[in-house]
């Protein structure tokens, strides 16, 4: 199996725990070497915290890990591309390369809807973008929340 395959499945697998847990579904892993040594999923509504993104908690798992801000020559994974913040936070941790399943519409900062990543600001360092990876599968499973969110909704 492809490298990226099995390690955005890893990141599916962070997504389903959010899906159960009634959040978003959106899960993050970080690479280094062949290690993952992040991982996070939403836990905004858990925790109440509008900073509890998957990639915002990956990050800080991987930095206790590594026992470093600096996540050079680290990977995530994320299933949806990530909002603003979070490719700020993808920045300033220096990680090599940001791979991401669905295209986000609504907030994605890869492309979507703007691209922080490829702007004018003046970074030392600007991660590998690629966008698409098990997409089928990452859309699914939030366009899957969504609905029966709004089921859930009007039932009530």
């Amino acid at each position: 199996m492809d490298q990226t395959v099995r390690w955005m499945r890893a990141a599916l697998q962070e997504a389903q725990r959010a899906y159960e847990e009634g959040e978003v579904p959106v899960g993050a892993v970080i690479v280094y070497g062949e290690r993952i040594i992040g991982r996070g999923h939403n836990q905004v509504e858990e925790l109440q915290d509008p900073t509890a993104h998957a990639e915002v908690l990956a990050i800080g798992a991987a930095a206790g890990f590594l026992h470093s801000w600096r996540l050079e020559g680290a990977t995530i994974y994320v299933t949806i591309e990530p909002c603003p913040m979070c490719v700020g936070a993808i920045l300033l941790s220096r990680l090599d390369r940001l791979v991401f399943g669905a295209p986000d519409p609504r907030f994605g900062a890869c492309g979507s809807v703007m691209n922080i990543t490829e702007s004018y600001y003046p970074l030392n360092q600007k991660p590998v973008v690629v966008g698409g990876v098990l997409q089928d599968e990452c859309s699914l499973l939030l366009s899957s929340f969504f609905r029966k969110l709004r089921k859930a909704t009007k039932s009530t």
